[in-house]
């Protein structure tokens, strides 16, 4: 397994798949592991970024590299935004569901469809809580 699929498989596609599902999956998952709007959106930036990093490899293609940079921004402005859980987030920031349709654009061109599981897991466990 090269570096690149190896990222993608552990940091990219579980955070995908987190962003992409639908608003009531996202809420009840969010509620059992009590996950904060913050460390989702810290998270998701930085593994954005990582995934810019690893253009110059071709690992992504150029359209999904746009969405993705594009999600990295608009989660890097929500981390900012103040504390709250993600469930709560998801009701009052509409943005959420431009995110959901980027990052169901980017797996659909990576591995077909955006209907992914949900993760046990997104972030490291600290931020669970």
């Amino acid at each position: 397994m090269s570096p690149d699929t190896e990222h993608w498989q552990r940091w990219i596609e579980p955070l995908l798949a987190f962003l992409a599902a639908d608003p009531s999956d996202q809420s009840a998952w969010s509620r059992a592991h009590r996950v904060r709007t913050a460390a989702v959106a810290e998270e998701a930036g930085f593994g954005f970024r990582l995934a810019a990093g690893m253009a110059d490899r071709g690992a992504f293609e150029p359209a999904a590299l746009r969405d993705m940079a594009e999600i990295g921004r608009r989660c890097d402005e929500a981390a900012r935004g103040g504390p709250g859980h993600w469930a709560d987030a998801l009701a009052a920031d509409p943005g959420w569901d431009e995110v959901r349709v980027l990052a169901r654009r980017v797996l659909v061109g990576r591995l077909g469809t955006w209907d992914r599981p949900l993760p046990r897991r997104v972030l490291p466990p600290e931020v669970y809580g």
